[in-house]
Order: C-alpha cells, then sequence, then structure tokens
C-alpha cells in the first residue's frame, strides 16, 4: 500500500470535511457579494432556473433543509441533526421561504454550522450505511449515505456557479471560487 492509499484510509471523511468547508467559505463570499447588490437587483429575474439570485440562494437553503432532514433520519444521524427537528420541511424546490437577504443569510449561516458539526460527528462506517428516503413527490428511494453526501455537496457547488454567473451579470465579482484555495499546500 502506497504512503497517500494509507493516509487515505486513515482519513476517510477528510474529503467531506474540505467540503463542508468549503461549501461554508463560499456562501460567505457569496451573501458578501450579494450584500453589495440592491434588494430590486436580488430579486431580479435574470431567466435562471430559480429566476433571481435571492430565488436561487432560497433554493439552496430549501434543498440543503430537506436533505439534512433525510440525513436526520438515518440510524447513524449525528445528534447535532436534531436541530432540524422543529424545521418544517419546505413545500417545495422552488419555495421563498425568504423574502430578503438578510434573514436567509441568518439561515444560510445556520445550516453551515450544522452542516459542518454533521461532517465532523460522522463515523467513517456512516457513509457506507442505507438511506431510506422519500423524495418531493413521495417516490421511495434506497441510497448510500456516502454517495448522497457526495451529490448534497455537488448541488451546492452547481447552483452557487449559478449565483456566481448572476452576480456577475449584476456587475459583482466574487472573486476566487476554486476549491482548492482551501487545500493546504504541502511542505
Amino acid at each position: 500500500m502506497s504512503l497517500p492509499e494509507a493516509a487515505a484510509m486513515q482519513r476517510p471523511l477528510e474529503p467531506l470535511s474540505l467540503l463542508a468547508a468549503y461549501n461554508q467559505w463560499m456562501n460567505v463570499r457569496l451573501y458578501d457579494a450579494a450584500a453589495t447588490l440592491p434588494h430590486e437587483e436580488l430579486i431580479a429575474d435574470r431567466g435562471a432556473f430559480f429566476k433571481s439570485i435571492l430565488g436561487t440562494l432560497n433554493h439552496l437553503a430549501v434543498a440543503d433543509t430537506i436533505w439534512l432532514k433525510r440525513f436526520a433520519l438515518h440510524p447513524t444521524a449525528p445528534t447535532v441533526l436534531a436541530q432540524l427537528q422543529d424545521t418544517p420541511l419546505p413545500a417545495a424546490l422552488d419555495a421563498m421561504p425568504y423574502a430578503d437577504l438578510h434573514a436567509l443569510r441568518q439561515r444560510r449561516q445556520w445550516l453551515d454550522d450544522i452542516i459542518v458539526a454533521w461532517v465532523e460527528a460522522l463515523k467513517p462506517g456512516d457513509l457506507d450505511s442505507v438511506l431510506e428516503y422519500r423524495n418531493t413527490r413521495g417516490t421511495a428511494f434506497r441510497r448510500p449515505l456516502g454517495s448522497l453526501a457526495m451529490h448534497f455537496f455537488n448541488h451546492q457547488t452547481h447552483h452557487r456557479g449559478q449565483i456566481t454567473t448572476l452576480l456577475s451579470q449584476a456587475g459583482v465579482d466574487v472573486g476566487v471560487t476554486d476549491l482548492v484555495a482551501l487545500i493546504p499546500e504541502v511542505g
């Protein structure tokens, strides 16, 4: 076994920890950038799937809430996900529970703190287990938790890419968005 393979075996959750940190870092950057725009620019229909910058930011909070509530149902779910118990399940993926950026930002920070704590509380074997859940239409699924966690982070990256484009079209430069910015240099 090579040294990198041995190191990977000792830190099986490190990639998810990196993605959780990246998620939190990028959301701070996006919300800082969005805060430079007037409300009218945030709600302007820009032809995106979720119409506006605020609509797409809301979609991310809605989708993250749905997935975290699903993860909380898993038998090995860390207790940190219990914080979501009183959070209502969003009715639709295009729901707009937050009409202003400030309230949405507070919710986003709360969700990101939960995401980081959830990943840090996972045990290596948890990712190999199966999660049973229903989608928003009620269809039942059984999928590996580790693969669903990867989907969870990939979904966020996908929509943040859309938001950076919408911000750029509004004249706002988010700056560096690459994950490599958080990967430490090896001595």
